[in-house]
């Protein structure tokens, strides 16, 4: 089924001016452009990324005539500059990431969302003995990788709080076992993370949470307002010269998101690789109920969710000018209004 230019018109008219971005060619050929799709995402078994796993193996990508290659790196910002450097066709990474790419005078988009909150914790071990924000100064804090949403996270909290992210070292610790052990051996003094890490170790006793943005009421409390997460984001260019293929790649994340909305902890730990669940399934399926509400129902981007996390990154970004950044140019709802469209019971 192709789209006509009536319906972009639509399309855009419903969901903002986000949904201004151009995708041309659209309407002439729903063949998709390019078949073999190179993903790169940071932390492909975190909870945050859910729906990009459950797509490959649900077979969505496949059903929409991909071929999904997924490069899983260590963060976001190692994910990020893959595709910035052309090794990578799209990133499944931070929203924010489109917003810090245009202030380099580089133009990504994000054209389906994953997360509509961030679902990132920070944690002080509980050998640090926490009791207020000045405690961090001086300390190690584990996050996936510097420059990643979960560093952003800390600098964010740290800045409210009247300190710098350079009172504070950041070590990139991954996602995954690695970080779990880099926090009980003492590698690190603090953790922000994502689950099924951080469930793994409020479990064990071993960190108290500081920053909590699993849910929507957290994630407001934090932020001010809606802060759209994990998602999918290309180049301008790839768009514009892709717009079928990235059509496909909306419409198979969607059906993810709508997917895991309809099915139990233990579906979704079923479907989901074993390595996942880290040894611990009932831990896993924890996580999965403290960060449901976190993931997309729909692959939409909420129409304030761009203001706020601009407003974020301009909180604690130094010699950030946020009234150079033109929003329309990083997100897009036309996509996923599509998806939503092709297949309203995912």
């Amino acid at each position: 089924m192709s789209v006509t230019r009536r319906d972009l018109f639509k399309i855009a008219g419903a969901a903002g001016v986000g949904a201004m971005i151009s995708v041309p060619g659209l309407a002439r050929a729903a063949k998709l452009e390019k078949t073999g799709v190179h993903i790169a995402v940071g932390g492909k078994a975190l909870v945050y990324y859910l729906p990009l796993t459950i797509a490959e193996q649900l077979g969505y990508f496949k059903s929409e005539g991909l071929d999904a290659k997924i490069s899983d790196f260590a963060g976001g910002s190692k994910a990020l500059e893959a595709v910035v450097g052309g090794s990578a066709d799209v990133c499944s990474g931070a929203f924010e990431h489109t917003i810090l790419l245009q202030a380099k005078q580089q133009f990504f988009s994000t054209f389906v969302l994953q997360g509509r909150a961030p679902m990132i914790v920070f944690c002080a071990s509980k050998k640090m003995g926490y009791k207020s924000p000045a405690d961090f100064k001086g300390k190690k804090i584990g996050v996936t990788a510097p420059g990643s949403s979960t560093s952003m996270l800390v600098s964010f909290f740290l800045a409210k709080h009247g300190l710098k992210s350079s009172d504070v070292s950041f070590i990139g610790v991954g996602a995954g076992a690695g970080a779990i052990s880099a926090l009980r051996n003492g590698q690190i003094d603090a953790i922000c993370n994502v689950d099924p890490v951080i469930s793994t170790l409020e479990t064990s006793g071993d960190v108290e949470v500081v920053v909590d943005t699993r849910t929507l009421k957290d994630t407001h409390e934090v932020f001010g307002g809606n802060m759209p997460a994990g998602c999918l984001y290309a180049s301008l260019d790839f768009l514009k010269a892709n717009p079928n293929t990235a059509q496909a790649l909306a419409n198979a994340i969607v059906r993810a998101d709508k997917w895991i909305q309809k099915a139990s902890v233990d579906e979704i730990a079923k479907t989901v690789p074993a390595a996942y669940l880290l040894g611990q399934p009932d831990v896993y399926k924890a996580s999965l109920k403290k960060s449901m509400e976190g993931l997309s129902p729909d692959g939409l981007v909420p129409p304030d969710g761009p203001k706020t996390s601009l407003a974020a990154q301009a909180a604690y970004l130094p010699h950030f000018d946020a009234s150079k950044i033109d929003l329309s140019k990083i997100w897009t709802n036309a996509y996923a209004e599509r998806a939503n469209q092709k297949y309203p019971n995912g």
